[in-house]
């Protein structure tokens, strides 16, 4: 009972913490950490013991896989020398510089000293990226995080089990350079067959609880065969991971996609902050072990700051020439600009470690010499890089002018790629018509896919929130309807007129037409920073249009005045200069205008837009 007690106020308070981050603008593992470590010092909180095994077997696989099914083979393709220069080079890189001074200052044997300096070598993927998508770092750099992140865990622990049996005296460099091997390409090969059995079984199940059920198992069907034929779970995870991920939209059905991603999301999102959590709580009696250790109190606070020292200063030393050398073979030959300064920078800073450095620490056998102190160094390492370089990071940002992600641009990507998608599915609409076919099926379906394609482009608009958009009134008068529905089939249910068993269908009916309806966020101001459309080479239209700017132009649809309508946005012909509206608007006056005259290419004419569309080609540009 006191076992279960504890896991609930655990994860009660990650929760409740995780919550009052993002509602104060803070990163979730700062505020976590910062809270577990005051809450050591609170006398009826118990002391926290976490087995090891608890962490690589029950949290590492999950938070290894969560992670890689979200994240992209298309964006990693292009960037996987920079990738393996971190997740590996960096970290044997930081190893054996952290295993330098730990020798130098505790007189370990350097076997233990690279045991150490592999625990605090790998940055945490939890940290780092939570922390790089709240101040708004560019995704670029945000997708290198994330690469080195999946594959560095599994790095560190190949280096930390090498450094075990060295100091056991089983050690020799080739049967180091052996093992590093056969975890590497042993894992990735044992990736790719557990996700190819688990497609192969996935494409024959329709039933969205069977196939959350097999996604739950899968981080364990890829880490824990990994692990018996010592090679690295971690890499076996993050291959099967990526390639189910990236095979989900063809193996899964829709209703499965959505449980997967809602199940993981929460999985995530409990185990990230219940770790933090749990590091913050182990401060106290780590540090009161490693005082009392025997050591001098001077030596081993030196030893604690230059350790610290060493993993901050020893990563922007190999990130830059790094960067620089992936760029002249990677980049370079297709034409890539050179990196600014600047990104090497952020990728140099954003060094925060996390759960495999607390769980490696506790790997460490009880014969190892200054145990304690080597604990310490890495409680120090993880609370140190969090809170110097998480606090850090977005005071950096904003000093380096870095831009991030724009929400009104990704807004108008997502608008693009949802005409061309529209398209499609009207052309496959017009193939599937039969004679049989009702009309007003046809009309219907005609109808839903250009409000949705609209209701995409209305949110671009920089008078959004002051106007009213078809899209948005159906979205207020539906939800208004479905609030009535559901009250009077709860009306009925309360009576007990009907089956339960009824009324959960009808339910649930209401409730998937709800999760459907189209709720779009209002983009951001980028008035400072005009909204362009991605530059193209794919369409001549586009490459002969003419960046026109917008002088004493009608802040009007004429044609809508004289029909006696409103319009939603406004749009301008680049051919003729005609100003009309847009086809969320009733009149639909500026495509109608295309149809007439055959012009292609027309801008928006919004306040902070620049962006054109091409009626032709259905090209964004």
């Amino acid at each position: 009972m006191q076992i279960a007690f504890g896991l609930v106020a655990l994860v009660a308070v990650a929760v409740a913490m995780a919550a009052l981050a993002r509602r104060v603008g803070m990163a979730e593992p700062l505020v976590l950490t910062v809270v577990g470590i005051a809450a050591s010092y609170v006398p009826f909180v118990p002391e926290v013991d976490i087995n090891p095994e608890i962490v690589l077997l029950g949290l590492l696989p999950p938070l290894v896989y969560t992670a890689s099914i979200s994240a992209s083979l298309v964006e990693f393709r292009p960037k996987k020398l920079s990738i393996t220069l971190l997740s590996v080079g960096l970290v044997l890189f930081t190893a054996f510089a952290v295993a330098g001074v730990v020798h130098a200052l505790l007189h370990v044997p350097f076997a233990a000293a690279v045991a150490i300096g592999a625990i605090v070598a790998p940055p945490d993927s939890v940290a780092a990226t939570s922390i790089a998508r709240r101040v708004g770092i560019p995704r670029r750099i945000v997708t290198l995080l994330e690469g080195e992140a999946l594959f560095n865990d599994a790095t560190a622990l190949v280096a930390l089990r090498t450094a075990l049996a060295a100091m056991t005296g089983a050690f020799s460099v080739w049967q180091a350079g052996g093992s590093f091997l056969l975890a590497t390409v042993g894992g990735a090969a044992i990736g790719i067959v557990a996700a190819a059995l688990l497609a192969l079984v996935r494409r024959r199940i329709t039933d969205p609880v069977f196939d959350t059920s097999l996604s739950l198992l899968a981080p364990f069907v890829a880490y824990l065969p990994a692990e018996a034929a010592h090679a690295s779970g971690v890499i076996a995870t993050v291959v099967c991971g990526l390639i189910l991920g990236q095979g989900a939209p063809k193996w899964q059905t829709a209703a499965s996609r959505v449980a997967e991603r809602t199940n993981w999301r929460t999985i995530q999102f409990i185990l990230e902050n219940a770790v933090f959590l749990l590091m913050g709580l182990q401060v106290r009696h780590i540090l009161e072990q490693a005082w009392s250790g025997g050591l001098d109190h001077t030596t081993l606070l030196l030893t604690c700051v230059a350790v610290l020292a060493t993993v901050i200063v020893v990563r922007p030393i190999w990130v830059y020439p790094s960067t620089y050398f992936a760029w002249w073979i990677e980049s370079r030959p297709r034409g890539k600009p050179k990196p600014a300064w600047t990104a090497p920078t952020i990728v140099s800073w954003a060094g925060m470690r996390g759960v495999v450095t607390l769980a490696g620490a506790l790997l460490l056998p009880s014969s190892t010499p200054q145990l304690a102190t080597l604990k310490l160094l890495a409680l120090v390492i993880v609370g140190g890089t969090l809170l110097v370089q998480g606090f850090s990071l977005p005071w950096l940002v904003r000093v380096l002018r870095l831009r991030g992600p724009s929400a009104a641009e990704d807004a108008l990507n997502q608008a693009n790629l949802l005409q061309q998608a529209t398209t499609a599915g009207l052309a496959a609409l017009e193939e599937h018509v039969v004679p049989e076919t009702p009309p007003e099926i046809v009309t219907a379906l005609r109808d839903r896919v250009a409000r949705r394609a609209n209701t995409a482009w209305e949110q671009l608009g920089r008078d959004e929130s002051v106007r009213i958009t078809p899209s948005g009134e159906y979205r207020r008068l539906r939800l208004a309807m479905l609030a009535a529905e559901r009250e009077t089939v709860l009306r009925v249910r309360d009576s007990g007129a009907l089956d339960h068993e009824v009324l959960e269908q009808v339910m649930a009916t209401l409730d998937i037409e709800e999760s459907t309806i189209d709720r779009v966020s209002e983009a951001e101001d980028t008035s400072g920073d005009p909204l362009r459309g991605p530059v193209t080479s794919a369409c001549d239209h586009l490459r002969k249009a003419p960046h026109v700017r917008l002088t004493e132009l009608p802040e009007v649809c004429a044609e809508c005045l004289a029909e006696g309508l409103f319009w939603v946005h406004l749009r301008m012909c680049l051919t003729c200069g005609n100003v009309a509206c847009c086809d969320s608007s009733v009149g639909t006056h500026a495509s109608r205008h295309y149809d007439r005259t055959g012009h292609p290419v027309m801008r928006s004419v919004e306040p902070g837009e620049k962006w054109r569309w091409c009626y032709v080609d259905e090209l964004l540009g």
